[in-house]
């Protein structure tokens, strides 16, 4: 008699549900974490465009959109360390981007940015102004140290030109070293204000934007 064929192989068995219920839960886990950590920023933007305190006042400055998160580079800091521009996620960044050649539009700039941040009390500690310096040149030693003081000091931070300027969008018609910048704790570029601003308005924009989100 002929040998009869072995037996199809077993059916696999059915996925465990329990893996499955597990595998969501896990996920879910993850997706709210993420939003926990996310929520005072994401609260603070739809607080401020959205609800629009005071009655529906508009701010002063531009919002960036979409976002622009800080680009993978590495900039040369005040010692002559390279370290990853990321570094400076955490904080609230007043960011002004120019040459070493700082001219007197250049200087202005710094001088407002170091001022809003002072004029902010006791949450100039989540404030740090940064001048992006595009280039290789000496910098003027004067501004070093009208600006570079170690209380309200802008942090002078060497970038890669090309770098910044995809970075940092300007206005139209306009240059990324015409204006000033905001970047979120998150590192996400957020805000950008005219050509010579209105330190005012500027201050106003971060003092509402400070009170309405904790995070940095």
């Amino acid at each position: 008699m002929a040998q009869q064929d072995s037996a199809p192989a077993a059916a696999a068995s059915p996925r465990d549900p329990r893996i499955d219920a597990r595998t969501r839960r896990g996920r879910l886990q993850m997706l709210m974490l993420l939003l926990v950590c996310a929520s005072p920023v994401i609260a603070s933007y739809f607080t401020y465009y959205v609800i629009k305190p005071r009655g529906g006042a508009t701010n002063y400055g531009a919002l960036v959109d979409p976002q622009r998160p800080m680009p993978p580079v590495r900039v040369t800091d005040e010692q002559g360390q390279a370290v990853p521009l990321e570094q400076f996620r955490g904080k609230w960044l007043l960011v002004s981007a120019d040459p070493s050649a700082c001219d007197e539009a250049c200087a202005k700039k710094l001088f407002t940015i170091r001022q809003i941040r002072a004029g902010q009390g006791q949450d100039r500690l989540r404030i740090v102004p940064v001048w992006l310096v595009t280039d290789d040149g000496k910098i003027d030693e004067r501004l070093a140290a009208a600006y570079n003081e170690p209380y309200a000091g802008v942090r002078f931070l060497r970038i890669d030109r090309q770098a910044a300027q995809q970075w940092l969008p300007a206005e139209p018609g306009k240059r990324a070293e015409d204006t000033l910048f905001l970047v979120d704790p998150l590192g996400n570029l957020m805000m950008r204000f005219p050509q010579d601003p209105d330190p005012k308005k500027m201050s106003g924009d971060l003092k509402k934007l400070l009170k309405v989100s904790r995070i940095g």
